[in-house]
């Protein structure tokens, strides 16, 4: 039996009360944000706008009910409000990350031959190597409008997509362990990790949505998730220059979650959903970024947000008196989705009485694989 408020209603406006409460933070946290609050958080005086750091721990080891529901709400306000977080205490030791990133930045460095064996072929497998220029991510839908936009300004990185390794109809494509050394394994290890971590952080949504804490539980079982390795070479700055270029160009990404793990380079900007204007998320130590997806949107009725975001060249190191060339940048994304089959549609809490749901249900692979169809060439 689910856990539901005692009136569908009372949610929304306790979620307004929410965004205009004070976020709290540790004293550690605050004076790390005042330390780096010009370099963390762009700020408008007519509309501030900040990525809330959230404390992980307070809701992993919550000494009490309260402690963990405050946690909960404190996240679905980042959500509701900005569409992103910091979450810092997340459970994932920095030696599992530095791990994975050691595997990834190996694996980047084989021949290009070697990585075109194991090319991306299919948008409902979705997996293998993506080479610079094949993906163009955008907010269009349009196969011909995205078509024009990769000719036009492709994105300038490469990726390898990994998916769950059990999947009777579409298999992981793995290099062979002679030419990369433990890289299935850490991957392997690295996936199922991100999986309970998502576990984790939806349970805190789900409180902070007054639902059952496991409301999300058998409906994200499958890990029916991408893990996707990134690679941004140095580029020259002359090729940034052209209209609508940059490393990825804005989107929103299309799950529940995307955990992300960045380097220290950074180019992460997230669109200020009332400005329009994209201000940096500055990587913080130990940390790993947070934004809600599309299909979390819509679970909610656009309660939650999926944040438009892009990836932006950092500052370059000049090469002669009219070129630069800037530092390569390493990340790791694991988009999270529902189950495969899942029905998203409008979550109880989320719908005033007497109103409609924005969106129709939808399933999730009808959802995610009509976007990567349009987004690959």
């Amino acid at each position: 039996m689910l856990a539901v408020a005692p009136s569908s209603c009372s949610l929304l406006p306790s979620l307004r009360r929410l965004a205009a409460a004070p976020r709290s933070c540790t004293v550690s946290q605050t004076r790390y944000a005042a330390r780096h609050a010009r370099r963390l958080f762009a700020t408008h005086a007519e509309d501030a706008f900040r990525i809330p750091l959230i404390d992980f721990n307070k809701y992993r080891n919550a000494s009490s009910t309260a402690e963990k529901e405050q946690t909960a709400q404190d996240i679905v306000r980042g959500f509701t409000d900005v569409g992103f977080i910091y979450l810092n205490n997340h459970g994932i030791p920095q030696e599992t990350v530095q791990q994975a990133f050691q595997k990834s930045a190996e694996f980047f460095q084989l021949p290009i031959e070697k990585k075109s064996e194991l090319a991306w072929r299919d948008p409902r497998a979705n997996r293998g190597f993506v080479q610079i220029g094949r993906e163009r991510v955008t907010q269009s839908a349009d196969a011909e409008e995205i078509k024009r936009l990769r000719e036009k300004a492709p994105d300038y990185k490469e990726s390898m997509e990994i998916g769950r390794d059990w999947d009777k109809m579409y298999k992981n494509y793995w290099p062979q362990e002679a030419d990369a050394p433990g890289f299935k394994r850490t991957m392997l290890d690295f996936f199922q990790t991100c999986h309970e971590l998502h576990v984790q952080v939806m349970r805190s949504i789900a409180l902070g949505l007054k639902l059952e804490e496991t409301f999300f539980d058998d409906k994200i079982d499958e890990q029916y998730h991408n893990l996707r390795l990134l690679s941004y070479p140095p580029i020259k700055t002359q090729l940034l220059k052209g209209d609508g270029q940059a490393r990825a160009g804005a989107h929103s990404d299309y799950g529940t979650l995307t955990l992300l793990f960045q380097d220290s380079v950074g180019g992460l900007e997230v669109q200020n959903p009332r400005t329009g204007q994209f201000q940096p998320a500055t990587p913080i130590p130990g940390t790993i970024v947070i934004n809600a997806g599309d299909l979390l949107a819509r679970w909610s009725n656009d309660v939650l947000r999926s944040t438009l975001h892009r990836v932006v060249a950092p500052p370059a190191k000049a090469i002669s008196d009219t070129e630069g060339i800037t530092p390569a940048r390493q990340s790791i994304a694991f988009f999270c989705n529902p189950n495969q089959g899942a029905e998203i549609s409008c979550l109880p809490t989320c719908l005033v009485p007497g109103s409609k749901p924005k969106y129709p249900p939808v399933t999730t692979e009808e959802y995610i694989v009509g976007r990567l169809q349009a987004t690959y060439m």
